[in-house]
C-alpha cells in the first residue's frame, strides 16, 4: 500500500510519524489501513477511531519502545487484541521479537492474518489467557494497553517476565492511582523499581507507561 494516496477515509500520517517509525513508515500505513478496514468490521476498533488512528493508537503504541533500550529482546504483549501495542511496536523495533497473546479466536485470526499482510518475520501470534503460558513463555518486557487494572494486569504480566525483565504497562490519567493501588502486591510478584513515566516527547500528547522490574524467583 503506498502511502501517496491512501483512501479518502484513512488519515494521512502526520510529520512526527517519520520521526518514529523511520524507514518503516510505508509499513506502519499499511497497518492503519488495515485497521480502518477490517480493524473496523471485525469490532477491533470503533468506526469513530478512524480520524484518530495515527495519533492516539498507532504512534501512542509504538513509542513505548523508548522504554526497551535492549536490542534482540523478546516481548510478551499481553491482550493484544487489534495488535496494539504489539503490532505498532513490532513495526517500530524490528529488532524486537514480539509475542502476542490473546485468548478470543477470531481476534488471534486477524492478527494472524494482519501479520502476514504486514510481511512482518519478528511476530508470533499465541491464542490463549496469559495464565496459560505460564512456564511457556516469558519476556525481557510484558506490555499491555487496555486490558486491566494494574492490581490485576500484575497477576498476568508479572509470571511471564523474566527475572530481571520488565513490566512496561500503557495507562492514561489513572497511572500514579492505579500503582498506588498495587503497591501491597508488589512483593508478591518479585516486582521493585516501579515508576510512573512518560515516552514519546516528540508526540503531542506523549504516553504514559507504568515500569516495574521483576527480581528473584520466578
Amino acid at each position: 500500500m503506498s502511502l501517496s494516496s491512501p483512501p479518502n477515509d484513512i488519515p494521512a500520517a502526520p510529520d512526527v510519524a517519520s520521526r518514529v517509525f523511520g524507514d518503516r513508515l510505508e509499513v506502519a500505513a499499511a497497518f492503519v489501513a488495515i485497521l480502518a478496514d477490517t480493524g473496523v468490521s471485525h469490532g477491533l476498533i470503533g468506526p469513530r477511531e478512524v480520524p484518530r488512528l495515527w495519533d492516539r493508537h498507532v504512534l501512542n503504541c509504538a513509542v513505548i519502545g523508548e522504554a526497551m533500550p535492549e536490542r534482540d529482546a523478546r516481548v510478551v504483549d499481553v491482550g493484544s487484541g487489534a495488535g496494539l501495542p504489539g503490532l505498532a511496536l513490532a513495526i517500530a523495533r524490528p529488532d524486537l521479537q514480539l509475542h502476542l497473546v490473546e485468548p478470543m479466536a477470531r481476534r488471534t485470526a486477524w492478527l494472524s492474518t494482519t501479520v502476514e499482510s504486514l510481511g512482518l518475520t519478528n511476530v508470533e501470534v499465541h491464542r490463549g489467557r496469559a495464565e496459560d503460558f505460564r512456564g511457556s513463555l516469558s519476556g525481557r518486557y510484558v506490555t499491555a494497553r487496555a486490558v486491566a487494572r494494574l492490581p490485576k494486569l500484575l497477576g498476568w504480566c508479572a509470571p511471564l517476565t523474566e527475572v530481571g525483565g520488565d513490566i512496561v504497562a500503557m495507562k492514561g490519567a489513572s497511572a500514579g492511582d492505579e500503582l498506588v493501588e498495587a503497591r501491597a502486591l508488589l512483593k508478591k510478584w518479585h516486582l521493585v523499581d516501579a515508576r510512573v513515566t512518560t515516552v514519546g516527547d516528540a508526540l503531542p500528547d506523549p504516553t504514559t507507561v507504568i515500569i516495574l522490574r521483576r527480581w528473584g524467583r520466578r
